[in-house]
């Protein structure tokens, strides 16, 4: 059975939670959702796994990996992630290849259908997107619809927006 460790990670738009194994990051939840519901009611293997609090010296470098993050000083939350265990082959394709969204630009759903090899499933693509466990760490927010549109998105479209705007303005500055 697997040891899930939990914490609440502070940032401009709230705390999220994240969830932990011991390889690695396994899911970030939505601003404002603090605790373990979102995280349970994800995928079906997590709805009756419980987290124990994450022990505070992890805590605060997982919270300093964030803030780098959050202030700009780094592109990408720098922290290892555990091997998906939710998902399907296809989907966890999808999530791999956010990871190569540059940090400041947004692709379509059309675009990354294509990056993958699916240009024929562009909705099983976005599908997949809404389903990444990941939030920020896989930067689902910098997919957008086709028609420039910020499209859906797990913590709300004002919250993609502003991580759009946000990641945008860092490279402005």
């Amino acid at each position: 059975m697997t040891e899930y460790l939990t914490t609440a990670v502070h940032s401009p738009w709230g705390e999220f939670t994240v969830i932990t194994a011991p390889q690695g990051l396994v899911f970030v939840g939505s601003p404002g959702r603090v605790g373990l519901n979102e995280w349970q009611q994800f995928a079906p293997q997590w709805r009756t796994a419980a987290a124990a609090p994450m022990p505070s010296d992890q805590a605060a470098a997982l919270q300093r990996a964030f803030t780098a993050y959050f202030t700009g000083a780094q592109h990408t939350v720098q922290w290892p992630l555990a091997p998906f265990s939710t998902g399907t082959p296809q989907q966890q394709q999808v999530w791999q290849a956010l990871a190569a969204v540059p940090y400041g630009t947004t692709i379509s759903y059309t675009a990354l259908a294509a990056r993958c090899g699916l240009a024929h499933a562009v909705r099983a693509v976005a599908s997949a997107v809404g389903k990444n466990p990941l939030l920020i760490v896989l930067p689902c927010h910098r997919i957008i619809r086709q028609d420039g549109s910020v499209g859906q998105y797990r913590a709300g479209t004002a919250m993609k927006q502003q991580l759009i705007t946000f990641e945008h303005d860092q490279l402005t500055v």
